[in-house]
């Protein structure tokens, strides 16, 4: 149904394929009748039969689309199939970007083989960030050496390593089943001046180099958000001259885009951790373990040379802490002017860098001369950031000192472009690439060409398209406001809180999420709802206890009758179709702090202009957030549920009404 008659060009061996348009080619598959009507799962829906059309379009005329596409479309068929189809026709390569591994995984086993049973077989490919993978070549050196370069505990980590190697068919981390301390994966990982095709080809059984083959066969390659905008800021990944993004001639669909805007500006920035300097020192030489490539060569001046550097890393970053006066939260300081503190550590770092560099030189064994060259090269790369950070070299970045670790013991350099629609503005919109921008979130309420979106990704010259859910939101949900509440401020306002959660809790019988926005509230009121469904017999989850994010979602979700309270990591991306999801209570309207450097420095920008950045920007991402929130509730056609937000400001304040039109048409009621 997707081909039609083939001939060739004059004196080529390729054919060229006359073929009509892909988007009526795509109406008629998903429409009523179509190819995607032969199976007996298909569900006729014209929002998904729309979606498909406006994807082959864009994809044909090489243009940029920007689609929200509600809970219920079934966005991820709509881009596939034409996506695969594009890519088979014209012999190009299909990017789909998503951030979620969620997503990612549900693409790779569930959609992606749907799509092979209309479309025929097709190569697809999840491609990981090389550093998830291990090399063969650098763990069998790094056996061989282990002596002078890993401690006992090291050493009997490598010997489960290479059992595992033995067994494994995906060769990445995902695929272990302990996890291996960063200094040991560090020198059996994949990495760029080790792990080449030269030094590991074909029948090495280098995952990582196995993969890249297969990468470059692949018609469609998955990927998430972080590793795509990762490797297009760093050019020397990309190395084909016909280049779209990532690969000769491709394009590309990013899922979940509504994240994009901070995604890319953390790529597109700089970070420098004191705690990664150390890590990179201590692969010359760890003072504790006495090991490292020093040690392996016999350089004892290196060895002094890297306590040395270890003593102005200590002296300088304590200066450094010296000199921020940090945050309520103790996290963040924001640096405004170049200078924060003397520069002691460039001149240490550029002596070690020519020690490596020397040693590596001198160096008789092939990968012990690589593995120094490289250190001294990452020594070289983090002086000349150090350098950029303290001059403020990017005058559109802003530049924030972060304290982090269990005990905020350890400090870190970090940079953002204050605005990233400009750079993305050149990647995508501004010389006719194919690319297409969905989620289910993209607009703010009656904002039908989704402007507020495409102006923070530059894409204001992108068509634009809203499609509506299926869902019948009238028989499948219903809204509850409260008209009287105390402000956070006030003595009485946790008591207040925690009675409405009970009560809404009481409604639905548990199987609810009560989703917070702020961490140290829902700690507070744990105990209290612990007690409540306790007596209830609900279990209740409480982020931040101990059990990671995924397990309590897979807890949750078993137990058709418990109770999650999580913060701003289960406000998107969690999908829990059925009964054990019944209600979602929003304790706050997700505006953001603004203490974050970030988002100040966003803020400042817009009042720069003349605009009022309150409501052009932290109510429209505010109103996003809650829809990503709410979005939790109804995922498939005979969800039910009850949504609850306990936030009066809903109703008494002018922006109100914004967030109120942003929300599916449900019964509301408002309770006093």
């Amino acid at each position: 149904m997707f081909y039609v008659a083939e001939d060739h060009e004059e004196g080529s061996q390729e054919p060229r394929v006359n073929r009509p348009p892909l988007a009526p080619r795509m109406r008629v598959a998903f429409s009523e009748d179509g190819r995607l009507a032969e199976s007996p799962q298909f569900e006729y829906r014209p929002q998904q039969q729309r979606m498909a059309e406006l994807v082959a379009d864009a994809l044909d005329k090489s243009r940029a689309l920007v689609c929200e596409a509600a809970t219920g479309v079934g966005k991820s068929l709509a881009y596939l199939v034409p996506a695969v189809t594009f890519a088979l026709e014209q012999k190009r390569k299909a990017i789909i970007c998503t951030h979620t591994i969620n997503l990612q995984e549900q693409l790779i086993s569930k959609d992606i083989p749907i799509v092979k049973k209309i479309v025929g077989d097709f190569k697809a490919e999840i491609l990981k960030g090389r550093g998830n993978y291990l090399c063969p070549t650098r763990l069998h050196r790094a056996m061989n050496d282990s002596g002078d370069l890993f401690s006992p505990t090291e050493a009997s980590e490598l010997g489960l390593l290479t059992d595992w190697a033995a067994t494994t068919e995906d060769g990445t981390l995902s695929d272990l089943d302990f996890t291996p301390s960063a200094r040991v994966w560090s020198l059996v990982c994949s990495e760029p001046h080790a792990c080449t095709p030269r030094r590991c080809p074909p029948g090495s059984r280098c995952w990582y180099q196995d993969a890249r083959r297969r990468m470059e066969q692949a018609d469609v390659v998955v990927l998430n958000h972080t590793l795509f905008f990762t490797l297009l800021a760093s050019a020397d990944e990309v190395t084909a001259a016909d280049c779209n993004f990532l690969f000769p001639r491709d394009f590309v669909i990013l899922d979940e885009a509504h994240t994009i805007e901070n995604v890319a500006a953390k790529a597109f920035g700089l970070h420098i951790s004191e705690s990664n300097l150390k890590f990179e020192l201590g692969r010359l030489h760890n003072p504790k373990t006495r090991k490292g490539f020093f040690q392996h060569a016999g350089d004892k001046d290196g060895i002094r040379e890297v306590l040395q550097t270890l003593d102005s890393v200590n002296t300088f970053f304590r200066a450094v802490e010296a000199s921020c006066k940090f945050n309520a939260l103790g996290r963040e300081f924001r640096v405004r002017e170049p200078g924060l503190v003397e520069d002691t550590l460039s001149l240490p770092l550029e002596r070690l860098a020519k020690r490596a560099q020397k040693a590596g030189d001198a160096a008789h064994k092939e990968h012990v001369k690589l593995e120094l060259l490289d250190l001294a090269k990452r020594l070289v790369a983090i002086r000349m950031g150090l350098k950029a950070f303290l001059d403020q070299e990017n005058e559109d970045h802003v530049h924030w000192v972060e304290r982090t670790g269990p005990e905020r013991q350890s400090i870190s350099f970090h940079t953002a472009p204050v605005d990233v629609a400009p750079r993305l503005r050149q990647i995508f919109f501004s010389s006719g690439k194919a690319c297409v921008f969905t989620s289910a979130t993209l607009g703010i309420g009656n904002d039908g060409n989704l402007d507020y979106f495409r102006h923070r990704v530059g894409a204001e010259q992108a068509r634009a398209a809203c499609i509506e859910s299926p869902f019948d939101f009238q028989r499948q949900m219903r809204l509850y406001l409260l008209k009287k509440m105390p402000q956070p401020a006030d003595a009485g306002y946790l008591d207040k809180l925690g009675d409405w959660i009970c009560h809404f809790l009481d409604l639905s019988k548990g199987r609810a999420f009560v989703l917070f926005t702020s961490y140290s509230q829902m700690t507070s009121l744990a105990d209290r709802l612990e007690a409540h469904c306790a007596e209830n017999g609900w279990r209740l989850l409480v982020q931040g206890k101990g059990m990671p994010r995924h397990q309590m979602l897979a807890e949750f979700k078993n137990d058709t009758h418990s109770v999650l309270c999580g913060t701003d990591s289960f406000w998107t991306g969690v999908d829990v179709p059925g009964e054990s999801l019944s209600n979602v209570i929003i304790t706050r309207l997700p505006f953001a702090v603004p203490d974050h450097p970030l988002t100040a420095s966003r803020i400042e920008h817009l009042e720069a202009q003349g605009l009022n950045a309150f409501t052009e920007y932290s109510v429209p991402e505010a109103i996003l957030k809650l829809r990503q929130g709410i979005g939790r509730l109804i995922r498939t056609a005979s969800d039910e549920g009850i949504c609850a937000i306990l936030d009066n400001r809903i109703l008494t304040k002018p922006y109100g009404r914004a967030f109120l039109a942003s929300l599916p048409e449900c019964p509301t009621e408002v309770l006093e």
